[in-house]
């Protein structure tokens, strides 16, 4: 066990802890605490959107399903997920800055009425369990490999849970926002420095390349038939429009200082995000050449284990402070946001319809105990799911809120014509349909993705529901 990485780590982590009680005694109401009182520069707005983005699959996950299946297995995260912000950027986040609203909940109200808000709030809070619970396997995975087996993934989901969970409660968005800006230095600079390393280790770069162009790994486009292309477009929608309504991307839209900010911040940090994913995948598949027959079976075994055993096993003392920081900044950085997120929306857009004329300082409680209720929740989940992929619970997180969320929010803004009676519509035809065609429900999942089917369906719902006759009474257009 090497102790003085440990302690580096632990020095590393007390350090955000100290951040973030210090943020909390700037944190004078809930707006300061959701969404930092609106007021960061374009620097902060990038780095927090683009640290929300770089978690655990990052870094473990898309990196080993590059090597094992080249860039048309990731095209749901990092093409997906990064575009997703660029979209935000371009067509969504000056309209929702400009209506100044605390959750993307309140837009929902405000477009449809209280019982769309309410059930795109619940869907959109449920869709963090999968998020959160892949960062909180992840820290439990980063400790066990830095005590050598000596801690638990178990032990290291509490321990990492209750680092992230304390910073996050004093100190809120503006405590996210801090250490965000930090955390993406050591992560882009430490990544950076491993990976010449790396490069150095297999041989050098172009032999890096070489192996990834002799393995097809560059062939992004699927084979062009109709099964292939169905679930390829299936793959890419998830995170590319499954993101858009989500509480975490709605905070950092509203945490700029203005809408100009807003828009740039994240399309600079979605872009940003795209070209940078590019450095672990770089990293593992150097892996794979210095490890050889040994990296290999790791890719297909236990692939979340294949950087840190690099890591650990083949670079020197000062690479591994480097890397398990950078690791620990992506982590962090995307569980802090994803705790809370979903806390907000919960509060905002839940508990004040069951619990009316609640003040300032008591819905600033609220917010508070819903996030270690929710981090309480999320880490049971992640033990019980403890074997799931890393890849795999992040990518399953966002096709609720695509099937459910996504429709309203777009056509609600960009469709005069969309009605209440139309977003009723259209989330029950987008779950219904997403249900039906799951494998374990019908043999039409094989056929076409469900996630695809339900958001198709979703589609028709608010089209056919808006055009009907009305029942239901129609909210102001926004």
């Amino acid at each position: 066990m090497n102790y003085t990485l440990i302690s580096c780590v632990v020095v590393y982590l007390l350090g955000t802890l100290a951040i973030g009680v210090w943020a909390g005694t700037r944190v004078k109401n809930t707006s300061d605490f959701a969404v930092a009182g609106r007021s960061l520069p374009l620097i902060m707005v990038v780095t927090t959107t683009f640290a929300t983005w770089f978690g655990a699959e990052t870094v473990m996950g898309i990196p080993a399903r590059f090597v094992q299946g080249g860039l048309n297995a990731i095209v749901e995260d990092p093409f997906g997920a990064g575009t997703c912000l660029i979209l935000v950027g371009m067509f969504f986040a000056v309209r929702l800055y400009r209506l100044n609203l605390l959750t993307i909940g309140d837009y929902y109200r405000k477009r449809f009425g209280k019982g769309i808000e309410i059930f795109c709030s619940i869907a959109i809070i449920l869709s963090y369990l999968g998020w959160v619970a892949a960062q909180i396997t992840a820290l439990g995975l980063v400790f066990s490999v830095l005590t050598n087996g000596a801690m638990s993934e178990a032990a290291g989901m509490i321990v990492g849970t209750l680092a992230v969970l304390i910073y996050v409660v004093a100190g809120g968005f503006l405590a996210v926002a801090i250490t965000d800006f930090i955390q993406m230095i050591v992560l882009v600079v430490g990544l950076s420095i491993i990976a010449y390393f790396a490069a150095d280790l297999a041989g050098g770069a172009d032999k890096v390349l070489a192996m990834a162009s002799q393995k097809h790994l560059w062939k992004l486009l699927p084979p062009p038939t109709f099964h292939d292309v169905i679930f390829f477009i299936g793959a890419a929608v998830t995170m590319m429009l499954g993101s858009i309504p989500q509480q975490d991307v709605f905070q950092r839209v509203m945490s700029a200082k203005n809408a100009p900010t807003a828009r740039a911040g994240a399309m600079i940090g979605g872009a940003s995000y795209i070209l940078f994913a590019f450095v672990p995948m770089f990293i593992v598949a150097s892996a794979v050449l210095v490890l050889g027959d040994s990296g290999v079976a790791l890719v297909q075994n236990d692939y979340q284990r294949l950087l840190p055993t690099f890591i650990m096993t083949k670079m020197p003392l000062v690479m591994q402070i480097l890397f398990f920081g950078a690791l620990l900044s992506a982590i962090k950085s995307t569980s802090s946001a994803t705790l809370l997120a979903p806390s907000t929306s919960f509060v905002e857009n839940v508990l004040k319809h069951l619990r009316p004329g609640m003040s300032d300082r008591q819905q600033l409680f609220a917010v508070r105990t819903t996030i270690v209720i929710f981090a309480a929740l999320v880490l049971t989940y992640a033990i019980v799911m403890n074997g799931t992929s890393i890849y795999e619970l992040v990518s399953n997180a966002y096709q609720v809120t695509l099937v459910a969320a996504f429709v309203p929010l777009a056509m609600g803004m960009y469709w005069k014509r969309a009605t209440t009676q139309g977003a009723v519509a259209s989330i029950g035809a987008g779950l219904v349909v997403w249900v039906g065609f799951f494998p374990q429900v019908s043999s039409l999942g094989a056929q076409v993705p469900p996630q695809l089917a339900g958001l198709l369906a979703a589609l028709v719902g608010m089209v056919a529901g808006s055009l009907a006759p009305q029942r239901i009474a129609n909210r102001i257009e926004i």
